[in-house]
C-alpha cells in the first residue's frame, strides 16, 4: 500500500488544504491527515472539532484517515509505516522553510517530502488569514467548505 501523510494544524481546514489532500488521495492508496497538536498555540477549534470537520469534508475521497498527533511528524510516520509527507507550497517563502523541514525529517528517519504547488486560486490562503478576515466580518465563504464556514461563523458569534 502506498501511504502518505498531510500534516497541519487545520484550524480550520480550508479549500487550499482540501485541494492538496484531494490531489494526494489520487496518488496514494491511503492519505493520513495528521492534525498536529501545538501546545503553545491556542486554537479556535479544539483538536476533536478539527478532526470531525476534516473527516466530514474528506469523506468523499474514500481513502483519507484523520487523527491527531503530538510530537515529531517523523515519529507519526514511523509508527504507521508512512514513507512520504505531502506538503503544499503557496510561494517561494514557503519553500525556504519547508525545505529545511524536509531535509531534517529525511535525516532523522528517511521519510521523503513531496511538494505540491498550490492551485493558484488558493496561493494566498491560510487558516490564520481566514480567521482574521472572518473575525472582522469579511466574507470567507468561498475559501472554506460550507460546513466549515458554518462552524466558523457559529464559533465567532459565540465569542
Amino acid at each position: 500500500m502506498r501511504r502518505a501523510v498531510c500534516p497541519g494544524s487545520f484550524d480550520p481546514i480550508t479549500n487550499g488544504h482540501l485541494d492538496i489532500i484531494g490531489r494526494a488521495s489520487k496518488l496514494y492508496d491511503v492519505v493520513h491527515v495528521a492534525v498536529m497538536i501545538n501546545q503553545s498555540k491556542k486554537g479556535l477549534f479544539t483538536v476533536d472539532e478539527r478532526i470531525g470537520l476534516i473527516r466530514e469534508v474528506t469523506s468523499g475521497f474514500g481513502n483519507v484517515e484523520v487523527e491527531s498527533f503530538h510530537g515529531l511528524l517523523v515519529d507519526f510516520c514511523r509508527q504507521r509505516e508512512i514513507p512520504a509527507i505531502v506538503k503544499g507550497l503557496r510561494a517561494v517563502s514557503d519553500f525556504d522553510y519547508e525545505l529545511q523541514m524536509a531535509q531534517m525529517n529525511n535525516g532523522l528517519s528517511g521519510v521523503e517530502t513531496l511538494f505540491v504547488p498550490t492551485n493558484p486560486t488558493y496561493s494566498f490562503l491560510s487558516s490564520s488569514l481566514v480567521k482574521e478576515v472572518a473575525t472582522w466580518g469579511g466574507d470567507v465563504s468561498h475559501l472554506l467548505p460550507p460546513t466549515v464556514h458554518a462552524a466558523l461563523q457559529e464559533r465567532l458569534e459565540r465569542k
